[in-house]
């Protein structure tokens, strides 16, 4: 299996990542609003869990440009090695306990994004942590490491990320990201930013994305960077 790296295909000043897409259906509505991702879960503990809900095959050979991306947390080597086979995915996303000798065995088949949480009162230690994932990651993604989501876009967490080189292509996390946040942006400036994550706060419910919020927020954000 050959890696293809997203940076050299999307263009975009700032990417949009769509996660807990559950259905086809859900993943052709993001392609036609140019969503540049979407995220699958396959965490078996999750209420959005593709698997019984899309067809594997279907999601392998689905017609859209939108990149596919899977998310695990914890799980096996092999099942994850099946699902990228089986589901077509296009890159992967680690957000659990996953060492850097487990991301890198997985990096040579595909790229590997890694989840951290941003931990308000211990940023310093996360920063020094990144250090073991450099050379075995092709992406980082930073989320909120409150359970209850209580951490805004303007909390010192995420402000922090502009004090440090972090030398690595990396999303904002979902927990992070409101509807009436596109603005924000205008002011936050880093050579390695590369996308936000969209996530519960643009749903209708658990298995229903809310589109035209999601276009909303696309709209509000080029006008911002463009």
């Amino acid at each position: 299996m050959k890696k293809i790296s997203i940076i050299q295909q999307q263009k975009k000043p700032i990417n949009i990542k769509v996660c807990g897409i559950t259905s086809i259906e859900q993943m052709e509505q993001m392609d036609k609003l140019h969503i540049d991702f979407v995220g699958l879960c396959f965490d078996e503990n999750a209420s959005n869990n593709v698997i019984g809900k899309i067809d594997a095959s279907d999601c392998k050979y689905v017609d859209i440009d939108t990149k596919k991306i899977g998310l695990f947390k914890n799980q096996s080597e092999d099942f994850i090695l099946e699902q990228i086979e089986d589901f077509g995915l296009d890159l992967i996303q680690l957000n659990g306990n996953e060492t850097p000798t487990f991301c890198f065995k997985l990096s040579k088949e595909i790229e590997v994004i890694k989840n951290f949480n941003l931990d308000l009162n211990n940023d310093k230690l996360l920063y020094d942590f990144l250090k073991n994932y450099d050379e075995v990651c092709d992406y980082y993604i930073f989320n909120d490491s409150f359970p209850n989501g209580n951490c805004s876009i303007e909390s010192k967490a995420w402000q922090s990320l502009i004090n440090y080189s972090i030398e690595k292509p990396f999303f904002i996390g979902s927990e992070f990201i409101l509807p009436s946040d596109a603005p924000a942006f205008q002011s936050f400036k880093h050579p390695d930013f590369l996308g936000i994550e969209l996530g519960q706060h643009f749903e209708k419910n658990t298995d229903t994305k809310d589109t035209s919020m999601i276009l909303s927020f696309s709209r509000a954000l080029n006008q911002v960077v463009n």
